[in-house]
């Protein structure tokens, strides 16, 4: 892709820490050949003026005044047609009414900027304040955001049809790149928005043999903000490294007829990391460890071509000694005699500054689970080879195990792998997504990789450990399921008017429902979530959690809709607490 854009890209977000958002953001689609003539004349960019002339079927909702509370101006940039899309810009005369904007229905794009008074916002709230804007013009809208830290959010949402009425359409996912630094963006939303150009979803529709007008268009937006299209990219790359790491790495086999194989010892490797740098994301292991430059400081002789302290001085250590060792309880080891289950912090010999690395690895917490559990400490003359961490202070317990540095860090390095990518600590959800890897890629890279370890015995390998992926919508529907299923029998007054509760309960658990306020009595929400704070969930093959996280979603969104303030709820567990 031209570098010429992605440098246009960040001078053009550059620009937006100050100024009128609305020139600045238009300046910034014209970047990536989105023009248009058709404007709306006379706009006040005033909040309440634009909820007066662009009302929403049901005005006065909490969602409206949420948006008026945050935005301190609104602006409709430009309607983008079909007309235009086919002619790849041919001059179309301006427009002065709202009827003749939407004069051919859903076949274009509408975009619009608005500046927000508060520092920082949620996931939940970006796709809020769109579903708002959406509501008052039902087209596919792209959304620019600013906020008084000029942190820039795309939002990106479209009509589809209803599943349960097809004369009806609903509001599709709503999809985010949330809280860009302005002046210094990560490199992966860099490549999203250049990814985003006209001319690249033009190439896009071309080989993929598209319609070249506004369905092909649609069509090629949402493929480049899918984030199984994202997930599906990143396992291909990870894999490719998975290859290189299990030729390049030292890895001792496993004994004559045993089924561990070195390739294992790389998946939990991966996986390990994997998880490392999700919680990275959270401000809770030190960004310094993953830096190549600063890693060349904490360790002696560091050499990314001919070197191999990284993983064992760095990685195992934080691993072992730091994720599974409790605060307060870490130190080094005094001499390699010691209790290896004592997890103690190893290599001081091949670190140039001990206290340093301590002093990175400190604000790392505790993890009380068993992914960083050290192998060796289970060590039998029965072990395989591959089914050991050698964690070990001298090259004879090591046994020649070596990872080469160049694994972690160059242009084909683990490390940099991450960096083309960003993460979120959020789960997406079937109505809200950022574009950013979610932590259900743990379970789906862990049982990918293990699945190709024999490509004929794949089921086996996967029922050996249990390892099986779920797919979202399918967590979606069973979490539904249960939970329409257990409220209603704990809200409902009787077996009469049971299925009218299910009913209820079901728009009130379905993402795409919208002005959800007058489902419910407040006696009758407020039963909901009594019901909903005695609730017990148990997963006893929990895996990575996605059932957990479903149901915890969706229960949220219960909340959000029921009791916005957050007030009956506090009432609820103030109750509980003096119970007891």
């Amino acid at each position: 892709m031209d570098g010429m854009i992605h440098d246009r890209i960040r001078a053009c977000l550059k620009a937006m820490v100050g100024g009128d958002l609305a020139t600045l953001a238009t300046d910034m689609l014209g970047q990536l050949g989105y023009r248009s003539d058709r404007v709306m004349p006379g706009q006040t960019g005033r909040p309440a003026d634009f909820v007066a002339k662009w009302p929403a079927p049901v005005r006065g909702t909490q969602s409206e005044r949420d948006l008026l509370d945050a935005a301190t101006s609104i602006s409709i940039l430009f309607q983008l047609s079909e007309a235009e899309i086919v002619t790849n810009h041919g001059v179309t005369p301006a427009f002065a009414a709202t009827d003749d904007i939407l004069d051919g229905g859903t076949r274009s794009f509408f975009f619009a900027a608005v500046d927000l008074d508060g520092e920082r916002y949620s996931r939940h709230q970006y796709a809020a304040f769109t579903r708002e804007l959406n509501k008052r013009i039902q087209v596919p809208i792209v959304v620019l955001y600013r906020t008084a830290s000029s942190r820039i959010t795309l939002a990106f949402v479209y009509r589809r049809q209803s599943l349960v009425d097809p004369d009806r359409d609903v509001l599709g996912k709503v999809s985010l790149m949330r809280e860009i630094n302005s002046t210094q963006p990560h490199r992966a939303y860099i490549d999203v928005l250049a990814n985003l150009s006209l001319s690249q979803r033009l190439e896009w529709i071309e080989d993929h043999r598209r319609s070249r007008n506004f369905d092909g268009l649609l069509e090629a937006w949402l493929h480049s903000l899918d984030t199984e299209a994202l997930s599906y990219r990143f396992y291909r790359d990870l894999f490719a490294w998975f290859q290189r790491a299990v030729d390049e790495s030292k890895i001792p086999r496993g004994t004559q007829g045993s089924t561990s194989l070195p390739e294992q010892h790389i998946i939990r490797l991966i996986t390990r990391l994997l998880f490392c740098w999700f919680i990275k994301e959270k401000g809770l292991i030190a960004n310094d460890l993953f830096v190549e430059d600063r890693v060349a400081e904490l360790l002696k002789g560091y050499s990314r071509s001919t070197g191999d302290s990284y993983y064992r001085a760095v990685l195992q250590n934080l691993f072992f000694a730091t994720l599974n060792k409790k605060v307060g309880t870490r130190d080094f080891i005094k001499s390699n005699c010691d209790d290896n289950s004592s997890y103690l912090y190893r290599y001081a010999g091949e670190i140039a500054d001990t206290d340093e690395l301590c002093s990175l690895l400190a604000r790392t917490p505790f993890i009380n689970g068993g992914l960083f559990d050290c192998l060796d400490e289970i060590e039998s003359s029965d072990t395989p080879a591959a089914d050991m961490d050698y964690f070990f202070d001298t090259l004879e317990d090591r046994k020649g195990y070596s990872i080469p540095n160049h694994l972690f860090f160059g242009e084909f390095g683990i490390i940099d792998l991450f960096e083309r990518y960003k993460f979120t600590v959020e789960e997406n959800t079937p109505a809200e997504q950022e574009v950013a890897l979610d932590p259900e890629l743990l379970g789906k890279v862990f049982e990918n990789l293990l699945a190709s370890l024999n490509p004929e015995t794949r089921n086996t390998a996967r029922k050996e450990t249990g390892s099986y992926y779920t797919p979202r919508s399918v967590v979606d529907y069973m979490v539904n399921e249960v939970l329409v299923d257990v409220l209603v029998q704990r809200v409902s007054p009787g077996p009469r008017i049971r299925a009218l509760w299910e009913q209820r309960l079901r728009t009130l658990l379905d993402y795409d429902a919208a002005d959800t306020e007058e489902l419910f009595t407040a006696t009758e929400g407020h039963k909901i979530l009594r019901a909903v704070s005695d609730l017990k969930i148990l997963d006893p093959a929990v895996g990575s959690g996605a059932f957990p996280m479903g149901i915890l979603n969706k229960l949220t969104l219960v909340l959000r809709r029921l009791d916005p303030g957050n007030i009956a709820w506090k009432q609820i567990q103030s109750e509980r607490k003096k119970t007891g």
